[in-house]
């Protein structure tokens, strides 16, 4: 057993050498470099500038493919801060979040997970669509987003305390809400909230037509389609064509695709195998491009 001096030198030399570590670890290699395009549609961007100054955690709520990733990767571009996005599933766990030891030819090693690099190093951390991750893992964010704002390793015995840039900014469609997949009222409570929607006709052609390049007299077209799909929601669909699924349909008519060929592969089968839906989609599609 070592003495309790031969202890206190290997923790600080331990110390020393994470401190060593950190300080050759590239953080920057997060940064979104490029401007993504994004078009505001209410006063979102002032006040997820007013949340991230205060440091609150934040919960961003909308339907699949209405613009929340891309909303975050603009903000941190505008912000000029290291984006860490992890896409939640059910089969993440804690140790998936926080890190974990590796065996290499040296032995054993530590390797930070996402939150831990992010909380480490400054970053903002995505979770998208964290209702995916099992309730259990959920809970280790919990001392991040209150005043603490620390994150306990117990496999390193480290109590982590997050660097002053560092924001959680959590996600996920409440239309897709269950029993079985909801957040609990725990961690609801912990962040403020900007609930998000798929953007008025009039906007949505602008992005569309940036997105994709394609004339704005078709993605005025497509985005009425879009709007038709929409209305089928609770009637044979789950959800009706997204944004992000127009934007796919775009750059192919602006490749030289079909326009109907377009919505086909585009809007119409990735959404749906229903026979009957389907129908209904082609009469709305014949109806607005003849």
């Amino acid at each position: 057993f070592l003495t309790l001096k031969w202890r206190k030198c290997l923790y600080f030399l331990q110390t020393i050498i994470r401190r060593i570590v950190m300080a050759n670890f590239d953080i920057s290699q997060f940064k979104v470099v490029e401007s993504p395009y994004y078009q505001e549609q209410f006063n979102e961007v002032d006040l997820y500038k007013v949340a991230y100054s205060s440091r609150l955690p934040l919960m961003i709520k909308g339907p699949t493919g209405c613009g929340k990733s891309r909303f975050i990767e603009h903000m941190a571009y505008k912000l000029d801060k290291p984006l860490i996005t992890v896409s939640c599933n059910e089969d993440i766990t804690a140790s998936d979040l926080i890190g974990r030891f590796l065996l290499d030819s040296d032995g054993t090693r530590w390797v930070d997970g996402p939150l831990t690099i992010a909380a480490r190093h400054g970053a903002i951390c995505y979770l998208d669509e964290i209702v995916e991750a099992r309730q259990d893992t959920m809970v280790v964010i919990h001392s991040l987003t209150d005043h603490r704002r620390e994150l306990m390793i117990d496999k390193k015995g480290e109590l982590l305390k997050a660097h002053p840039d560092f924001q959680l900014v959590i996600s996920y469609n409440p239309g897709y809400q269950s029993i079985m997949k909801d957040l609990k009222q725990s961690t609801k409570q912990r962040f403020v909230a900007l609930d998000f929607d798929f953007a008025s006709p009039e906007i949505e052609v602008i992005i569309v037509s940036n997105e994709s390049g394609v004339d704005p007299e078709i993605a005025k077209k497509l985005v009425q389609f879009a709007n038709a799909t929409r209305k089928l929601v609770g009637h044979g669909l789950d959800e009706g064509a997204s944004t992000r699924l127009l934007n796919y349909a775009g750059v192919l008519i602006s490749k030289g695709v079909d326009i109907k060929d377009a919505c086909q592969i585009a809007l119409i089968k990735p959404i749906t195998d229903d026979t009957e839906v389907r129908e209904a989609m082609n009469t709305s599609m014949e109806a607005i491009f003849g």
